[in-house]
């Protein structure tokens, strides 16, 4: 599994959600987009649907009917019943999750720290490719 750690400081969360959205989707893939937190759920599902002026994202809450159908499906839980091979972990807190073939965490600077633990933890695992993203001038750059 490919592990990646985004830590965004230019962009508002939904921006970035967006573009790792559009990129899974391009490559025909689906995603699933997890978050504790309800409105902030919400928030990425209004980016996501005015994602640009020449195409939307659609998604749904995995509890609305038809929700599995969708490429995005939006949850609280790490559960993919839309079948996504590919997992942002929007709300900055680490799940272990197996089956996915790449997991985002996503992070603002205040949450560096439990980032880094989970960093740390990955130590050691075979199983799991990790890489750090940061923003600098509005760019994503690879620093670990």
């Amino acid at each position: 599994m490919k592990l990646d750690f985004w830590q965004y400081t230019d962009d508002p969360l939904e921006k970035v959600v967006a573009l790792i959205a559009k990129r899974v989707l391009g490559d025909g893939a689906r995603l699933l987009v997890v978050s504790d937190d309800a409105e902030q759920r919400a928030a990425i599902a209004r980016a996501l649907w005015q994602a640009g002026p020449e195409s939307f994202l659609a998604n749904s809450e995995a509890d609305a009917p038809g929700g599995a159908d969708q490429p995005i499906l939006l949850s609280a839980e790490p559960a993919a019943s839309n079948g996504a091979s590919h997992l942002i972990l929007a709300d900055g807190v680490f799940r272990d999750t197996p089956g996915f073939a790449r997991v985002f965490l996503l992070f603002p600077p205040d949450a560096a720290p439990a980032a880094r633990a989970a960093w740390r933890a990955q130590d050691g695992r075979e199983d799991v490719e990790r890489a750090y993203f940061a923003q600098e001038d509005g760019r994503w750059v690879k620093k670990g």
